[in-house]
């Protein structure tokens, strides 16, 4: 009987000590503000793309927005001509002590195919094309061994045609656009397109457990 009892006395000395490493594994999770990074890539519309990574463990925001063109401050209607050379893009900010480089860069191939030349699926237009925008010659250098790898895991059939731009600027879209999946998921667009990524995006990333809990 004694030994049954310090059997169990350490069984929850064990429990104890199991619960403080993982409420140390929830702390070490935060992220750090002064920690942060920023990333900006367009892989097809921005609405998929945003309401994917902003459900990540690690990133701290997903900005639907504007990159690589010639006019300042663009709006919609001027992008969806394909006259003033921007691409829907959307810029991340991460923490990389919680999320990777490596990590987004695959979230970014999974969500999009790189091997479509300025579309995706029915969306057609320079403004849709798959691109990286680097801020340093170690970015491109890390950019370009992700689009390696992405080729080389079989994922997509095909050459990529992901275009390498070093970063200029950013602009952020309309108000309207951000968050838009979430505040629209019956628009026709949203629920035909856009909702089967983020069901499938949750399914493999969750299994990963790389998403924030209350978004499972």
């Amino acid at each position: 009987m004694k030994n049954f009892f310090i059997i169990l006395i350490s069984f929850f000395r064990l429990l104890k000590v199991l619960k403080g490493k993982n409420l140390n594994k929830t702390i070490n999770l935060k992220m750090d503000k002064n920690n942060f990074q920023q990333i900006t890539f367009g892989g097809g519309c921005f609405w998929c793309v945003e309401s994917c990574f902003n459900i990540l463990k690690g990133v701290g925001s997903a900005i639907s927005g504007y990159s690589g063109g010639h006019k300042d401050d663009p709006t919609y209607e001027e992008v969806c001509t394909g006259e003033t050379g921007h691409a829907e893009v959307v810029q991340i900010t991460y923490d990389p002590a919680i999320i990777s480089y490596e990590q987004l860069m695959d979230v970014f191939f999974f969500l999009h195919d790189p091997t479509q030349l300025n579309r995706q699926g029915n969306d057609i237009g320079t403004q849709y094309r798959s691109v990286i925008y680097y801020k340093d010659e170690s970015e491109k250098v890390k950019a370009e061994e992700a689009i390696k790898a992405s080729q080389e895991s079989g994922r997509w059939s095909g050459t990529y045609v992901t275009e390498l731009t070093p970063f200029e600027k950013f602009w952020p879209a309309e108000q309207y656009h951000q968050g838009y999946y979430n505040e629209n998921p019956t628009q026709p667009y949203c629920s035909a397109v856009v909702g089967p990524k983020i069901q499938k995006f949750k399914k493999h990333f969750g299994e990963l457990g790389m998403l924030e809990t209350d978004s499972q």
